[in-house]
């Protein structure tokens, strides 16, 4: 089997690792030469996944056009935002029958649309069968450890979740699968918003209480907008939504966590984003989570102090205050 991964970040590599380990022909294609050069020459990638050897059936390229000939998979591994510009330089490159497998996890701030959606709206009509997203409780520098993990695979069409489970199942790397395309991709992206509040009040010392609080809270606004939108509710009481959630809001891997952290620090997004020097979903998920939350009408709190907090400079101790002197309610 030959596949290629479009973008060779740390959740990219470490995919295409997994991948290559099983003993299929991998490609890895990204815009940055450093990268893909270490990649070819020492079989690592230490901008992105510092440490980890990487299996020699693993490649790299520049071209876009040579990635991904004669893949039989194609995983989309690029932040969210730039989704759509690879999405328009690779669909000329893509035939239908080869699954497509979205990991990013967002919203597009100037449309709303979730990636599948990005995907579908940019790559041509025969292709939209085979796209399929991949998200749950994944740290990219475990994954490339080969520590046990467990995903979703959701797809519309059932026999392409299968392939796309088929492909990635290993010995530690365990896929279910799933008909809710919907419900995994708002799960994967929201749960970056929750995780920054996580990172701030554990910056501020709140305690296990509040954390519990906010993962609780998260998954009931994060819900409440995915069922907004046609998931299953089941969906989010499952490895795509709070098995995500409780993740990210608390392990020290967490970038969106790390950024939390750094803001109660009384740092700035920016400083902090450069300091990880890799993208942190949540920040730029806040503004287009929000937006889609008003759209639909959905209250969405947490992630409107999120917001506030990053965006309208609100300082994080007096964000906390107003969350939580909000207006009492049933909880339910």
């Amino acid at each position: 089997m030959r596949c290629t991964v479009l973008g060779a970040g740390s959740w990219g590599t470490a995919l295409a690792s997994n991948l290559a380990g099983k003993g299929y022909t991998v490609t890895a294609w990204d815009k940055d030469q450093g990268v893909l050069e270490d990649i070819a020459k020492h079989h690592r990638n230490e901008r992105y996944l510092p440490g980890a050897t990487l299996p020699p059936t693993l490649h790299s390229s520049g071209d876009v056009a040579k990635a991904l000939e004669g893949a039989d998979v194609v995983v989309m591994a690029v932040p969210s935002h730039a989704i759509r510009p690879v999405a328009i330089e690779a669909k000329r490159h893509v035939h239908a029958g080869v699954p497509i497998v979205c990991v990013a996890k967002g919203i597009e701030l100037e449309t709303l649309m979730t990636m599948s959606e990005v995907l579908e709206d940019v790559l041509p009509v025969p292709l939209h069968p085979y796209l399929a997203v991949l998200s749950g409780p994944s740290f990219a520098k475990e994954v490339a450890k080969g520590l046990p993990t467990a995903v979703t695979v959701a797809a519309r069409w059932e026999r392409v979740a299968k392939q796309v489970q088929d492909a990635f199942h290993s010995k530690y790397f365990r896929p279910y699968t799933s008909g809710d395309v919907v419900g995994c991709e708002i799960g994967g992206c929201v749960k970056n918003v929750v995780a920054i509040a996580a990172g701030i009040s554990d910056g501020f010392g709140f305690g296990a209480n509040a954390l519990a609080a906010l993962i609780t809270r998260g998954l009931a606004e994060i819900t409440r907008l995915a069922v907004r939108k046609g998931a299953n509710p089941l969906t989010l009481s499952g490895l795509a939504g709070l098995g995500d959630l409780v993740l990210t809001c608390s392990s020290d891997l967490s970038r969106n966590r790390t950024v939390g952290r750094g803001l109660a620090q009384g740092k700035t997004a920016e400083q902090i984003q450069a300091e990880l020097g890799q993208v942190a979903e949540g920040v730029r998920n806040a503004k287009s989570a929000l937006e889609l939350a008003k759209r639909l009408e959905v209250d969405m709190p947490i992630t409107d102090m999120v917001h506030r907090v990053l965006y309208e400079r609100v300082p994080p101790r007096e964000a906390v205050t107003q969350l939580m002197m909000r207006e009492t309610k049933p909880e339910m």
